[in-house]
């Protein structure tokens, strides 16, 4: 398609911006096959998360050896999203995200029969690897399809997508595995996340303004040492990876806590104590409005304090304050990190898909890493290590943010001078 500035031949406004936002033809179509997307990412990525008791049991492994089943598919995307976000810029993000999600449903359906633990992490982290080309694709795509004035709704929609995901896929493994094992769990995931992915290719809008770059490995090297050197897109790249190490570790341990004493709860409710990711749903599509009442930090301060209120909050051994609890600290990081991921993509200029994916690098390392040693803390501490664990997380992006404001208003007082002098 020619660009906007020749288009005056066709009717077409000189200069008028061609992306999408609500309201014009596609944006529908682009929001529900991303939100699908999304869907298919979290239910497979974190498909054992909620079944970590039972695959302990059937192998006789502790908490911190299965967590392994979601740590290897959560590591491995980590690891994946940099080079298949480079393949990206060369053959399309719809494209691969496309191959991305097929090859993940197709593992996705062989997982069920791993016959040992080490088989089930083998497969699983194949499976991750697979999934790191849609969040490596879906960021750019939204970057240079969508307006920037909604750009953080869109992502914001996205997320919730992600949100969704988590929460479907654990309700139905929760339940089914109750019923007929986590075995058969495994295998309704898979089939929910074909469906998904069928949708998603038939919705998702061709793109329009995507310009094909090349594999250069020298250019990619030196696209992602500018984006590490640059200090607000560090920032953002640790504050991720934090707050998703409170996530990771939160809801790995989870499941242990409330099938032991006080709480003894069955399987099946066990999974459905995942539908308070439908508050991550609502705070990551509000991220935008927080964002455009507060400023970025004030909505990253908002989300801390809500993080950390339900972290102490879940100390409780009553099962209502627990639940509470996690329903601050779902809000709190999935508005954090629609925050966060949204503000990547504004801030890079050029090598937008390296910075999303730098980004996403860091936030599924967070999730590696929080979710092993959530689990290491939660058999050496109980639940309180754990909780201990994701404090720190958070001090770290409160630190992070404060050093960015006194950051920002330093240069403000350096150019003040220069300003008046002019």
């Amino acid at each position: 398609m020619p660009p906007a500035s020749t288009q005056a031949s066709t009717g077409t406004t000189v200069g008028a911006d061609l992306r999408l936002s609500p309201g014009r033809p596609g944006y529908r179509r682009m929001s529900f096959a991303l939100f699908a997307a999304g869907v298919a990412t979290f239910a497979l990525l974190y498909s054992t998360q909620a079944l970590l008791p039972a695959v302990s049991a059937e192998f006789g492994a502790s908490a911190s050896a299965a967590s392994w089943t979601v740590s290897a598919a959560t590591g491995a995307l980590a690891l994946c999203v940099l080079p298949l976000s480079a393949l990206s810029e060369r053959f399309g993000r719809r494209a691969l995200m496309t191959v991305s999600l097929v090859v993940a449903v197709a593992v996705g359906l062989l997982v069920p029969f791993a016959p040992s633990l080490e088989w089930l992490v083998a497969l699983r982290a194949v499976q991750g690897a697979a999934l790191a080309g849609v969040p490596a694709s879906a960021m750019a795509y939204l970057a240079e399809e969508v307006r920037p004035k909604a750009l953080i709704a869109a992502i914001g929609l996205f997320v919730a997508g992600n949100s969704i995901g988590g929460m479907s896929g654990r309700i139905v493994t929760g339940w089914v595995a109750q019923l007929w094992g986590w075995r058969a769990a495994l295998a309704a995931v898979g089939l929910m996340a074909l469906v998904c992915a069928v949708v998603f290719r038939l919705m998702l809008p061709r793109a329009r303004h995507f310009v094909r770059g090349s594999l250069n490995p020298v250019e990619l090297a030196r696209t992602v040492r500018t984006h590490l050197a640059d200090p607000l897109l560090l920032r953002l790249y640790v504050i991720g990876a934090l707050f998703m190490t409170v996530f990771g570790a939160v809801y790995t341990v989870i499941g242990y806590r409330l099938v032991e004493a006080p709480f003894n709860l069955p399987q099946g409710v066990v999974g459905s104590i995942f539908l308070v990711y439908l508050v991550g749903t609502v705070s990551s599509a509000a991220a935008g409005r927080l964002v455009g009442r507060m400023g970025r930090r004030g909505a990253l301060y908002l989300a801390v304090g809500t993080t950390a209120g339900g972290l102490l909050l879940s100390l409780s051994d009553g099962l209502g304050a627990v639940l509470l609890g996690l329903v601050l600290i779902t809000a709190g990081f999935f508005a954090g990190h629609a925050v966060a991921s949204s503000a990547v993509s504004r801030t890079a200029t050029s090598g937008r898909a390296q910075a999303s994916a730098l980004y996403q690098s860091a936030y599924y390392l967070g999730s590696s890493v929080g979710g092993t040693l959530g689990a290491v803390a939660f058999h050496a501490g109980g639940w309180g290590g754990t909780v201990v664990l994701g404090l720190v997380a958070v001090l770290g992006v409160v630190s992070l943010t404060l050093y960015g404001t006194h950051a920002a208003r330093v240069r403000e007082r350096r150019l003040m001078p220069v300003t008046a002098a002019r």
